[in-house]
């Protein structure tokens, strides 16, 4: 049963995304700024640096998976966030390996993530002509708060799936499941 958790709580977190706009004051959402929540992102983050060890790569299956599904459900290009959350989440899981998985360096590794992903969605959208925004705007109005809120959203799911994923990894390496 235990199996199941994970994609339960990224199709439960994929379902709350949608809503997070609602959830934010009214005086954020009558400014400039373009929130972006990737919710989905920041817990795949906590899968690769607390479920996945050496030999597994669950992170990124799952980044494939649910990102063509945020791709199928919320925008209109097949294959955008799919690629983009699947690259940086692999590249997410060979940096940790040089660290060691604690608040801080999650943080950092979440930092890191979100501006890659971020970018890598903006560039794709400026590439194929679906948004033409200027770099220095993109980084003002869309890129920081993106950052900002997201990295809020990872410190506060720190302390409730930190050493609950961990116990989940360590289970599934005594059962012997690798991908």
């Amino acid at each position: 049963m235990k199996r199941f958790y994970l994609p339960l709580i990224l199709l439960l977190i994929l379902v709350l995304e949608g809503v997070a706009l609602e959830l934010l004051p009214v005086s954020l959402l009558k400014t400039d700024l373009l929130i972006v929540s990737h919710w989905v992102f920041v817990f795949l983050i906590f899968i690769a640096v607390f479920y996945d060890n050496d030999r597994t790569h669950f992170s990124v299956l799952y980044a494939l998976i649910f990102g063509l599904l945020i791709d199928m459900v919320y925008t209109n290009l097949l294959g955008v966030y799919m690629f983009s959350y699947a690259c940086t989440i692999y590249l997410i899981y060979g940096l940790k390996k040089l660290l060691h998985g604690n608040i801080l360096v999650v943080a950092l590794l979440g930092v890191v993530g979100l501006v890659v992903s971020d970018m890598l969605i903006y560039l794709i959208y400026t590439v194929v002509g679906i948004t033409d925004t200027a770099w220095s705007d993109y980084f003002t109005s869309r890129l920081l708060p993106t950052v900002g809120s997201n990295l809020v959203f990872l410190l506060l799911l720190y302390p409730f799936f930190a050493k609950k994923l961990t116990d989940w990894g360590k289970d599934q390496i005594t059962k012997g499941n690798t991908f």
